[in-house]
């Protein structure tokens, strides 16, 4: 055994189950004040500044944001659309 390999199967699983998990959530949306995923159809707001917050968050801020998304769900091919851009 090599180092870094797993030393047992539950190892293995462990390890492979964290990869997978990692990969799922790099491809998702996350709220940068609070980090938590929006759920499908919640708006997120994206302000000037490119900080996207969620809908609970975005009411802690004084500016309006430059650029709101619906979040859809994974079977649409995208995770978000955007409905409206703020001149």
């Amino acid at each position: 055994m090599t180092e870094g390999e797993p030393a047992s199967t539950a190892e293995l699983e462990r390890a492979l189950l964290r990869n997978g998990v990692l990969r799922l959530e790099a491809g998702r949306d996350r709220c940068r004040d609070c980090h938590r995923s929006p759920l499908i159809g919640e708006r997120m707001f994206v302000y000037a500044s490119g900080r996207a917050v969620c809908e609970l968050c975005s009411a802690l801020r004084p500016e309006e944001p430059a650029e709101v998304h619906i979040v859809r769900g994974s079977q649409s091919g995208h995770t978000v659309l955007r409905v409206r851009r703020a001149a």
